[in-house]
C-alpha cells in the first residue's frame, strides 16, 4: 500500500519537514512538502493526497482554517501536528474536522502507525462506490445505520453522513458499551493509543461533533446522555445487520 500512498507534510519549520519526509520516504511512501497553506492547496489541486500532516501554526492562512476549508469538500485524512501548549487549538482543530493530532516533539513511529490506520479508512471511503456489489457491514441503532466499511452514517432516507476517524472510533466505542456509563478516561483508552491527561477535552469535543451529526440536541440529548461526574451513556441498543 505504501508505494501508491501520498503524504503531504505542511510545516513552516524546515527541520520538521525534513524529519517527517525522510522517515515516510524510507517506509516507501510518496511524500510532498509545503511551507504554507497556500502551497499545500496548490499540491492538493494536482495530487491525490491520502493524508496531510498539518502544523496548526503556519504563516498566513493557519492550519485550522485550512482544515475547515478542506472538510467542506474533501475526505482527505488530516493529522494535526501541534505544540504541547496548544490544547485549545487542538480542540478547535478536532471541531473543524481533523482526524487525529500529535504533539511536538513527536515520535515518528507513532505518526507512522496513525497514518497507516488513517490511510486504510480514507481508502475505504474514497474507493467504495454506492454501486459496489461487495458485502458490507452495518450496525443499526435508533433511526440510523452505521456502515462500518465506509465509515458512514445513513438515516432513514438513506442520506449519507461521513464520519471522521475520531468520530467513528468514538461511536464504535459507545456502541460496544451501550447501556453502560463510560468515563472520559475509558473512552480515551478505547479511541487513542496514548496516555490521557486529566485536562484532555478531546472526548467532549468529539461527543459534540457526533451529537450534531446524529441530530441529537445537546440541550436535551436522547442518544448520548451526559452523566454528570461520571461520563457518557449511549442509550440505543445497536443491532448488527446481516
Amino acid at each position: 500500500m505504501q508505494a501508491d500512498t501520498k503524504i503531504l507534510v505542511v510545516d513552516d519549520e524546515q527541520l520538521t519537514r525534513q524529519c517527517l519526509s525522510s522517515y515516510f520516504e524510507e517506509e516507501g511512501y510518496t511524500v510532498f512538502c509545503a511551507e504554507t497553506a497556500e502551497q499545500a492547496e496548490s499540491i492538493l489541486n494536482g495530487e491525490a493526497i491520502d493524508v496531510i500532516l498539518l502544523d496548526i501554526r503556519l504563516p498566513g492562512k493557519d492550519g485550522l482554517t485550512l482544515t475547515r476549508e478542506l472538510r467542506v469538500h474533501s475526505e482527505v485524512g488530516i493529522i494535526l501536528v501541534t505544540g504541547r501548549q496548544d490544547e485549545v487549538d487542538r480542540l478547535i482543530g478536532l471541531e473543524c474536522g481533523a482526524d487525529e493530532y500529535v504533539t511536538k516533539p513527536f515520535n515518528p513511529r507513532e505518526i507512522l502507525a496513525r497514518t497507516k490506520n488513517l490511510v486504510r479508512r480514507v481508502r475505504h471511503c474514497t474507493e467504495a462506490k454506492p454501486t459496489d456489489a461487495l458485502p458490507q457491514s452495518f450496525i443499526s441503532f435508533d433511526r440510523w445505520k452505521l456502515n462500518l466499511d465506509r465509515r458512514q452514517l445513513l438515516d432513514q432516507y438513506q442520506q449519507q453522513t461521513q464520519l471522521t476517524e475520531g468520530e467513528f472510533k468514538l461511536l464504535n466505542s459507545l456502541m460496544n458499551h451501550a447501556g453502560q456509563v463510560m468515563s472520559r478516561e475509558q473512552i480515551l483508552d478505547q479511541i487513542r493509543n496514548r496516555e490521557w491527561v486529566p485536562s484532555d477535552r478531546t472526548v467532549d469535543v468529539l461527543i459534540g461533533r457526533l451529537r450534531r451529526k446524529l441530530g441529537d440536541d445537546p440541550a436535551n440529548p436522547k442518544l448520548i446522555l451526559t452523566v454528570h461526574g461520571a461520563g457518557y451513556l449511549f442509550t440505543p441498543k445497536p443491532i448488527e445487520l446481516a
